[in-house]
């Protein structure tokens, strides 16, 4: 495969399929730098020679891409997408195409200084880069309280439920996961949508963390109806988005 201008090839080195439709693949590639949290574009060509590119959270630890130079990715395939149903194809030994230059300001450098405690709210897919961060071995020790809260629509969408009990163990008393499920009901779980959890304050009565405008931060991620409805929640509570010139007390990524 010819490599497109700003990617790389990559070589497929294993999958998980999680559901029908959602599964992760690690991508064996070369001379990828990033920092936690960050997102680069796959791409494949269509059968008309079209090029297709997405962007991507690399779910990894860029300490495990250095020992691995493997970077591994959460999709969720669309069958109104032009590139997932073609990526849900790939399997061991095929080659898809990684771009050069990851992005992103979902990382701990972004963070404000004053946060002692960190929500990571996502939806779906949107745990990807929450799960970057968690394994780097950078996280800072000073945060007293480290919330992960991934919202879904079925037990089976809860992935990486191996990965999420070594954070417990990592973390000891200041993690805490909070499982979200829409759709059906599910023991241990909370259920209804993330805005309306952070509007009646369910998130912190069961997690026993107030949010703190002194001392929290929370990123959302994700579906973008969560995002706004979840920033603007918020906001109406008197918290601030966050911008680099003018540090606040919550940020955002878009997934699609």
């Amino acid at each position: 495969m010819t490599p497109h201008v700003g990617f790389v090839c990559g070589l497929v080195i294993s999958r998980v399929d999680w559901t029908d439709i959602l599964f992760s693949i690690r991508v064996k590639v070369p001379d990828i730098s990033f920092t936690a949290g960050q997102f680069t574009k796959l791409g494949l060509y269509n059968a008309e020679g079209d090029f297709l590119r997405k962007a991507y959270s690399i779910v990894n630890s860029p300490e495990d891409y250095q020992e691995t130079g493997e970077l591994e990715f959460l999709i969720i395939s669309d069958p109104d997408g032009a590139l997932s149903p073609n990526l849900h194809t790939l399997h061991p030994d095929d080659e898809v195409m990684v771009g050069e230059q990851c992005a992103g300001f979902m990382t701990l450098d972004e963070i404000p200084d004053n946060a002692t405690e960190l929500w990571m709210m996502g939806t779906g897919t949107g745990i990807g880069p929450y799960l970057s961060i968690l394994q780097s071995e950078s996280f800072p020790e000073h945060y007293t309280d480290i919330i992960l809260v991934h919202a879904v629509r079925f037990k089976q969408d809860l992935v990486y439920s191996d990965l999420i009990e070594s954070f417990q163990e990592k973390f000891g008393n200041r993690f805490k996961y909070v499982p979200i499920v829409s759709r059906e009901e599910v023991p241990g779980s909370l259920s209804g949508r993330v805005p309306q959890l952070i509007e009646k304050r369910v998130l912190e009565s069961h997690t026993g963390v107030r949010l703190d405008m002194e001392k929290t931060f929370v990123y959302l991620c994700g579906n973008p109806s969560m995002v706004r409805e979840s920033g603007l929640t918020l906001t109406q509570r008197g918290y601030h988005k966050h911008l680099r010139r003018k540090p606040g007390h919550y940020s955002s990524e878009n997934y699609w």
